[in-house]
Parts: C-alpha cells; sequence; structure tokens
C-alpha cells in the first residue's frame, strides 16, 4: 500500500506557541485512542465558551498570563524529557487548537518519529490537518450554549482528507442525544464516539462516579430503545481514574 501523501505546508519558523501544558506520559481518555499511551500537549485560546467546559484554564483570557510561550522545538524538548527520547503519540488539546499554526510543530514531531492526535470542535479548518494521524472533531451540542457552523465542520473533514478522521459528541441531556443522530445522518461515513458529560469539572472536587455511571447506563439504554446500533459509547476513562485532576 503507498503511503499517504502528506501535503505541502508552509512553515513560518520559530514562532512562538501558547502552551497550558505538557503532561505525561499518560494514557489517551477518550475517543478512537481511548487507552493509548500518550503524552498530553495542551495550547491556550478558544474561539468557543462553552457552558460545561472542563478545560477553562486553557479557554478564559483571565488565565493567559499563566500560558507559557514556546517555540516548536521547546516542546518537542519537553516531550522528549518526559518519554527520555522514546517517539510516541502526542495529543494535541486545548481550548481549541486548531487555532494556532502548528505547521512546524507537527512537521519536526513527526522527523523525530512521533505521531499526532488532535481534537478540535471542527470551527476552524486549517491545511495542516493534514500533517496529523488522527484527528477528532467533536461538534458542541445544544447543552454547550454554542451553535454549530456546519460549513466549517465540512471544511475542517475535507482539510483532513487521508488522515484518520472521526466524529466525538458530548450528551448531557436528550437534546444532546438528538442532536449526535442528527450528526450521524449527516456523516454517514465517520465513525462516531459518545462521552457522556461530567457535570463537575473542579478539579479539587471529589468525582460522584457512581452518578456518572448511571448515566453511562442511561445513554447506552437510550442508544439501544433507539436501535441505534453501529454508535460507539464511552465513559472519560480519566476521570474515572483520576477525576477532575489536572495534568494526568
Amino acid at each position: 500500500m503507498n503511503e499517504v501523501q502528506r501535503p505541502e505546508v508552509e512553515i513560518a519558523k520559530s514562532k512562538t506557541l501558547r502552551v497550558v501544558e505538557i503532561f505525561g506520559p499518560t494514557i489517551q481518555g477518550e475517543g478512537a485512542y481511548i487507552g493509548r499511551p500518550t503524552v498530553f500537549v495542551r495550547f491556550g485560546g478558544c474561539d468557543y465558551r462553552c457552558l460545561w467546559c472542563d478545560t477553562m484554564h486553557a479557554v478564559g483570557k483571565q488565565y493567559a498570563h499563566e500560558w507559557a510561550k514556546m517555540t516548536a522545538v521547546e516542546i518537542l524538548a519537553k516531550v522528549d524529557e518526559l518519554t527520555n527520547g522514546a517517539p510516541i503519540l502526542i495529543t494535541i488539546s486545548g481550548g481549541n487548537p486548531a487555532i494556532q499554526q502548528l505547521e512546524e510543530f507537527l512537521t519536526l514531531g513527526r522527523a523525530k518519529g512521533h505521531t499526532f492526535s488532535m481534537e478540535t470542535q471542527g470551527s476552524v479548518p486549517k491545511n495542516w490537518f493534514g500533517l496529523l494521524d488522527q484527528l477528532t472533531l467533536s461538534p458542541k451540542p445544544p447543552s454547550s450554549g454554542e451553535d454549530t457552523d456546519w460549513a466549517k465542520l465540512d471544511a475542517c473533514i475535507a482539510a483532513a482528507e487521508g488522515v484518520q478522521t472521526s466524529l466525538k459528541v458530548v450528551i448531557f441531556d436528550r437534546a444532546d442525544f438528538a442532536y449526535a443522530r442528527d450528526v450521524a445522518v449527516r456523516y454517514p461515513d465517520l465513525p462516531l464516539f459518545l462521552s457522556i458529560g461530567n457535570d463537575d469539572s473542579d478539579p479539587d472536587a471529589p468525582v460522584d462516579k457512581e452518578a456518572l455511571h448511571a448515566k453511562m447506563r442511561e445513554l447506552i439504554d437510550w442508544a439501544v430503545d433507539d436501535k441505534w446500533y453501529d454508535v460507539t459509547i464511552l465513559p472519560q476513562l480519566h476521570v474515572l481514574l483520576w477525576g477532575n485532576q489536572l495534568g494526568v
């Protein structure tokens, strides 16, 4: 099988990126790569303000003074320090990492043997999506308070041509479930993952795991009752293991 041709992108050298945190190795807690060992690189800034956002420290401008300005080389040096130089899956998250210019980071990282997975809401298409190995597009349901621009989501899917792409929708209520059903109809060729919403994202508060288990059972019942048999329903594994603790 011929190797997928990666797009040619113009790299702006030595630009700094807004980095909230770099941590790991740990595991990916949700979506297509759940359970995979990874290092997380979380970038700051977002074009959304979801009502239930669980990473406000990477979104709100009031936290911007805490974000580090790092070059691609500096970020990869930190990843190498965490992995003792071994190549690893790097998970890119935010905020919305798509608002930053990550061409150099991805290109240099691939040259070092790293692979890349990224999650974004699909509101900002970029030509460098083609440098990723895996892309999760997570359009936000009604409970978020945000509206989905389907044309921009379509453009994100097109920008990731040749990349393993999947969809993920967080479910808090029946309206979110109905929205996810619509997403599945719009994009029948893309794998869709459902994840239960976490009502309390305070890193210092204990997680009510039994409540999360009950919501998971309820979501499974909704899918089964609706005869929706080609969807994948997953917990937020990291929340079940570590609660809302940051940097794990």
